[in-house]
């Protein structure tokens, strides 16, 4: 599933940055793809179809079981593929279009999913610096950070660090990590996302870091994301514009 080359990701770029509908779906497959990727370092195989992403086993903390890859997707072609019966059992429904209440579901949450085009000025931020986590001790550092504890879930595996198209990136000041995020390219886009801050970074100084990392190693390419609408606010100030609503579903025990 996670092959491509440059040179495909500059013309599906292209292509994608001319069609929002496109976009729209670029960004639920791109999240799928990163979804595949943290499940492949946990020994778990999904299964990509026309219309959903879906693992029939469960998935790490945090991670869908299936993700939705078009508008019309039905609550069969999830549900047939994916284990909801046992607890935590979790969909992302990429464009908000799915009924799974009628199956015991319950909506987890609401976002929006954010584009920023190609080509957009990155706001600098000053004394800060941004770079790839280069080992299984800096990403549990990392991990930690990002979750804010000490003994954090099992979710961000060592494998991670070997995927060429993944950038997990830590970004510090002169005291030490203090936010970052991940950069996953596939569907012709840049995917963004676990982006977090510690203490009282400025979010915004946190995203122009990220998003330089993203675009000196992928130029002219489009950056997707997702957050729920209350937390928009730092994105929206570096450049980003909403796309439309996405809905995670969990099964109820």
């Amino acid at each position: 599933m996670r092959v491509r080359s440059d040179s495909i990701t500059v013309i599906l770029s292209q292509v994608i940055s001319r069609d929002p509908s496109a976009l729209y779906r670029a960004a639920a497959r791109n999240n799928a793809e990163w979804c595949a990727a943290v499940c492949q370092t946990h020994g778990i195989a999904g299964l990509v179809g026309d219309m959903a992403w879906t693992s029939a086993g469960r998935t790490p903390s945090y991670y869908p079981d299936a993700v939705t890859l078009h508008p019309d997707t039905t609550t069969s072609d999830v549900l047939s593929r994916i284990d909801a019966v046992s607890p935590g059992c979790s969909v992302k429904d990429s464009f908000a279009t799915l009924d799974l209440g009628p199956v015991g579901f319950d909506v987890l949450f609401d976002a929006e999913w954010i584009c920023r085009p190609a080509g957009v000025l990155v706001p600098q931020s000053p004394g800060l610096r941004a770079e790839q986590v280069p080992t299984t001790g800096h990403l549990r550092d990392w991990q930690i950070a990002w979750c804010g504890v000490s003994d954090p879930p099992d979710i961000f595996r060592p494998g991670l660090l070997d995927d060429p198209l993944v950038r997990i990136v830590a970004v510090q000041d002169g005291d030490g990590l203090i936010g970052g995020g991940v950069l996953n390219s596939a569907a012709g886009v840049i995917g963004v996302t676990n982006v977090f801050f510690a203490g009282n970074v400025d979010p915004v100084a946190v995203w122009s870091c990220l998003l330089t990392v993203a675009a000196d190693h992928s130029p002219g390419v489009p950056i997707i994301g997702y957050d729920r609408q209350d937390d928009l606010g730092p994105a929206l100030q570096v450049g980003f514009r909403v796309l439309g609503p996405l809905r995670v579903w969990l099964a109820v025990s």
